[in-house]
């Protein structure tokens, strides 16, 4: 069950961050319309582990962009 909700949240960042340069954590929960930062880690962390997203602090801020 929570992978199924993992690889959903996945799918929606993956969207969210799809055509544009990459967003910050905050930019990004709000364009993937999540309500929770934990669902939103989880949908990073499913990424990250596939390999289709690079993270970076910028001014403080977690950045997130597509590979």
């Amino acid at each position: 069950m929570l992978q199924e909700k993992a690889g959903a949240i996945a799918g929606q960042i993956w969207e969210a961050l799809n055509g544009n340069e990459g967003l910050t954590q905050k930019g990004l929960k709000k364009a993937a319309k999540l309500k929770a930062d934990k669902d939103l880690f989880l949908g990073l962390g499913w990424l990250l582990r596939e390999d289709k997203i690079e993270t970076s602090e910028v001014e403080g801020e977690l950045f997130i962009k597509l590979k």
